[in-house]
């Protein structure tokens, strides 16, 4: 029997709502589709003829959210790519330019949940974590491959990892003849790898290695930095670009490349931050931020 579809709770959807402004007539782009929250709420606001394009690479998640839009026919139209290519998904669809931006760089519920791919540490699944199953690489295959330098380098930039030298020792020394191919596999050997004292008393252990894990295998920063450039010619004048990060190396990324453009003016001084209302309801939500920038 398939399991219940994961209750999603889209972040910030009213403060994505107030900024991204859409209106009827209007034509948008959600570049991380998901469950489709995010988007249904475009399509509602922007009722009846607004538009939205949206982009999704995860094959599952294009399946449950086109159930869910359904009800909106042809004023919704799904692209199976990353919003690193939004340009191009653009082009073939003969786009030049949209009044509206939205990219929220997190996992969904469906990928935590429900995707079997090792995303979290919680069960014990395959260690996969692609977000689009046709990239080549795994988690367990980066592990695999990568040498003791490589692995600590990710650990330690993408998921601010302190102790990430002690952790990449430990895999390299573990894998042969035992392979690391399962989330619980890894989770026990982050464990042992830090000394006790060192486990943080908030989070999981392996908490910041899966994050970096994921991020390598899904080229997550890279993916980021291209949409951040292609981003301003594809908006008409006055509008809106939002992007949702959940963590601070992305954060930090945007917040410089929106003061970098020139054609672009900044309407988030700071980040706006989900209330303490919000984390109640969707303790996911906790660490989502928002910057918006607008196309002069």
């Amino acid at each position: 029997m398939e399991p219940e579809a994961p209750v999603h709770c889209s972040v910030l959807p009213a403060e994505v709502e107030h900024y991204l402004a859409p209106r009827p007539g209007g034509f948008y782009v959600d570049g991380t589709l998901g469950l489709g929250g995010h988007t249904e709420m475009i399509l509602r606001q922007s009722s009846p003829d607004g538009r939205v394009i949206a982009f999704e690479w995860d094959e599952e998640a294009i399946a449950r959210s086109q159930v869910r839009l359904q009800s909106f026919g042809g004023r919704v139209t799904i692209v199976r790519r990353n919003f690193a290519e939004i340009g191009a998904g653009l082009a073939e669809l003969g786009i030049e330019q949209v009044d509206g931006i939205l990219i929220d760089i997190g996992l969904s519920s469906l990928q935590l949940d429900l995707g079997g791919r090792g995303f979290s540490f919680k069960r014990d699944e395959p260690l996969d974590m692609r977000m689009d199953n046709r990239r080549e690489m795994t988690a367990a295959s980066l592990l695999a491959t990568c040498t003791e330098e490589e692995l600590a380098d990710i650990f330690f930039y993408y998921g601010d990892e302190k102790q990430a030298r002690p952790i990449a020792r430990e895999i390299v020394r573990v894998r042969y003849p035992e392979k690391i191919l399962t989330s619980g596999q890894l989770a026990a050997v982050v464990a042992r790898a830090i000394p006790r004292r060192f486990h943080p008393d908030k989070i999981h252990v392996a908490t910041k290695v899966f994050q970096a894990l994921r991020i390598a295998v899904n080229s997550e920063l890279e993916n980021l930095a291209q949409i951040l450039d292609d981003a301003p010619p594809l908006l008409r004048a006055g509008a809106r670009f939002c992007v949702i990060s959940f963590h601070s190396l992305e954060d930090r990324m945007v917040k410089r490349k929106f003061r970098e453009q020139h054609d672009m003016e900044i309407m988030t001084a700071k980040p706006i931050m989900p209330t303490e209302l919000e984390i109640a309801e969707n303790y996911r939500a906790r660490s989502a931020r928002l910057r918006v920038a607008v196309r002069k």
